[in-house]
């Protein structure tokens, strides 16, 4: 498979990334004075973090390089290969969102949108640490792209809180990050990586330009089924926005940001290829992963039953699953439970 990724799947690897990265973003009450403390405490923590950060960084490059190394350099038909990722990139038309949006009960959209918010990196965040330092053309339409994230300076229009307010509805906006799949951990992990170094800004540039081409039909599909389970419109709110909002963002980053890059360094679209790649690999295989979890939600028992084919996750043989915490994906174990109590009544019964 073109996302396949070890790394992506290890639960303690994203938990001390996901830790790692908050650290790194969140502010603190503590003082100048505080800056050589909290240097001495934390250096082991993150010279640690910051190898298995470069480790998880090189295994996510490698699967995507060879790909990227074909994209054209001419600008215009650079711009051609990435908007045509939206036909034939990885997780493109997966077929979890036309069941989020037709068949899916309240439960399962609930484990769906506490896997989607702990996952969220904070786009808002990112396009601002993206920003720094690029040429004018770039920062321009990321100032734009970041003010229409801030709701245009009101607080009511920004898009972070509107998903807030969906995750607060629905009683999953205080999940456990140890409750999290490792897929939806390590999409946040890649995406706030690729934002936080200088080193990777052209590859955050291309990721996440391609979130903004690929969300609208995911957004719309997830925006129905929150409208057929019966939430409310300010739950709804979020997706609805960004099912047509992004359209045009996609179009203004494309047209604004990428193409005058291209036209004044070419040598950087290798780079924004494979941070849009890495993107969407990591997306698909949350997907993969939602669709295995997600069956056990509504019921039933193996993948044929919901009309939704059912992937491996590639794992090394050394590598032990996780165990699963109680929680939000505790139906799976549940559901097995009571299928073999069902049969061992039934046998008695019949004895």
């Amino acid at each position: 498979m073109e996302f396949r990724s070890p790394f992506a799947h290890q639960s303690e690897v994203q938990l001390e990334l996901a830790r790692l990265n908050r650290g790194r973003l969140m502010p603190v009450e503590a003082g100048i004075e505080s800056l050589f403390k909290r240097r001495s405490e934390t250096d082991w923590t993150e010279l640690k973090g910051g190898w298995i950060e470069a480790e998880f960084l090189a295994e996510e490059h490698a699967a995507v390089r060879e790909r990227a190394k074909e994209v054209p350099r001419e600008p215009g038909r650079f711009i051609e290969w990435f908007e045509d990722l939206k036909r034939t990139g990885p997780g493109q038309d997966d077929p979890l969102f036309p069941w989020l949006a037709e068949e899916a009960s309240l439960e399962g959209m609930k484990w769906f949108i506490s896997q989607e918010v702990a996952g969220e990196a904070g786009f808002d965040d990112l396009v601002a640490l993206t920003q720094v330092r690029m040429p004018v053309p770039v920062k321009l339409e990321l100032a734009r792209n970041y003010w229409d994230e801030m709701g245009r300076g009101t607080e009511r229009g920004m898009h972070g809180p509107m998903l807030a307010k969906l995750a607060q509805e629905l009683g999953v906006s205080r999940i456990p990050i140890e409750r999290i799949v490792p897929e939806a951990l390590a999409l946040g992990n890649l995406m706030a990586s690729l934002a936080l170094h200088r080193e990777t800004a052209f590859h955050s540039l291309g990721c996440l330009g391609v979130v903004e081409l690929t969300a609208p039909d995911r957004a719309r599909a997830v925006y129905r089924g929150l409208k057929r389970l019966g939430v409310t419109p300010v739950g709804q709110r979020y997706y609805l926005l960004h099912s047509t909002l992004d359209l045009q963002h996609s179009e203004r980053w494309n047209r604004e940001a990428l193409l005058p890059l291209l036209r004044e360094r070419p040598e950087c679209a290798p780079a924004v290829a494979e941070g849009a790649l890495m993107r969407l690999a990591a997306g698909a295989r949350c997907f993969v992963r939602y669709r295995q979890d997600l069956l056990f939600w509504n019921g039933f028992g193996t993948a044929r039953d919901c009309g939704m084919p059912l992937e491996p996750i590639e794992r090394t043989a050394k590598r032990r699953p996780a165990r699963r915490p109680a929680g939000p994906r505790a139906p799976a174990a549940a559901a097995a439970r009571a299928s073999r109590r069902t049969r061992d009544s039934a046998s008695a019964r019949s004895g």
